[in-house]
């Protein structure tokens, strides 16, 4: 039996949010915004290769998953500062 790169992609894709979704929920309460602040560096490399992924014109499956994959890691990368520019703010001085 020959599986396609799209149907092993697949696999690999369910198998990592199964994993990433139990890695993150077992990550106590005050590490969460230090593990966002490595996710947006993550992210942030995400969203070079979606770049690099929907460089082109034309309308492929590559282009919109590339469109799609710069659309989520631009929402991480900007609700990741924010949080930790709140958790910042609440370690400032008060004046």
């Amino acid at each position: 039996m020959v599986m396609g790169p799209l149907l092993i992609g697949l696999y690999v894709f369910v198998l990592s949010v199964f994993v990433g979704f139990e890695v993150i929920n077992k990550v106590p309460a005050t590490l969460h915004t230090p593990l966002m602040s490595g996710a947006n560096a993550i992210s942030g490399i995400t969203i070079v290769g979606a770049l690099y992924t929907a460089k082109t014109a034309e309308v492929s499956v590559s282009n919109v998953l590339g469109a799609v994959a710069i659309a989520l890691a631009m929402i991480n990368v900007v609700g990741g500062f924010w949080v930790t520019d709140r958790m910042l703010k609440m370690f400032g001085r008060r004046g």
